[in-house]
């Protein structure tokens, strides 16, 4: 059985500055499976409006892009915060890669399906075309935008409402004992990519001995490095492993 094709949601344009914003109806649906209604719906539209829809000089004000970085923080602070009172035993070096788990664009994309978001994400022609609204990376982005949009329209509390609803598959497949590290999950890209393994190196030792602070470079090939910083060298490592594949992620 194929698998159904996403429905293209209707579009329109708003003012002179052409604006798109979606169907009224479309908008209807798409609040209903947020489990939020916009008081400034216009939010929504810009939450929906990939930057292939729009003329290069729209796309700094009227694309997600803008509310995709804030709602980037908005979910890496719900997160963090969850993991902090729901683990209250664990030291940092253990939370960072539950963190870094839930706010990856993998879990996003998987929590925007979860919601039905790519019915409703607005693609250039060539994008649409392309198959953008199955894209991990174009999924992931709408999610973080969505939550950019109701943290300015709801406030801190309606956001963490819809993470915990959206994110509940990817808190499903991260429970006790399945959450990977990310010097684990760095060696497993580089590996499918036929690279070298990635290489750790110490670049920088700062404060007391009490309290050192390690700074350490990885590399991978020549081609890609970052730089991380902890109160251990294995702290530091994952860190920078973390920084890396943040960059690589974003890059594809």
């Amino acid at each position: 059985m194929k698998d159904k094709k996403p429905k293209r949601p209707r579009l329109r344009r708003a003012g002179t500055d052409k604006r798109l914003s979606l169907a009224h109806d479309d908008r209807d649906a798409l609040e209903d499976l947020l489990g939020y209604s916009f008081k400034d719906r216009t939010l929504i539209d810009m939450a929906m409006t990939h930057p292939s829809a729009l003329a290069d000089r729209q796309r700094h004000q009227q694309s997600n892009q803008r509310l995709e970085f804030l709602g980037d923080r908005v979910l890496g602070l719900v997160i963090a915060e969850r993991l902090y009172v729901r683990r209250p035993d664990e030291a940092e070096g253990k939370l960072a890669p539950r963190l870094n788990a839930f706010v990856r664009k993998d879990a996003c994309a998987k929590a925007a399906r979860h919601k039905g978001l790519d019915r409703f994400v607005m693609l250039g022609d060539s994008e649409r075309h392309n198959g953008g609204a199955k894209k991990e990376k174009i999924l992931g982005d709408a999610c973080e935008s969505v939550i950019g949009a109701i943290y300015l329209d709801g406030g801190l509390n309606a956001a963490r409402k819809f993470i915990e609803s959206a994110w509940q598959p990817v808190f499903e497949a991260n429970k006790v004992g399945r959450v990977r590290d990310p010097k684990s999950l760095l060696q497993e890209w580089a590996q499918a990519r036929k690279y070298p393994l990635p290489s750790y190196r110490e670049t920088g030792r700062q404060g007391p001995d009490h309290s050192p602070v390690f700074t350490v470079l990885v590399e991978i090939a020549d081609a890609y490095s970052a730089s991380g910083s902890g109160s251990s060298k294995q702290d530091a490592e994952r860190a920078a492993a973390e920084y890396l594949l943040n960059e690589l992620e974003a890059d594809e």
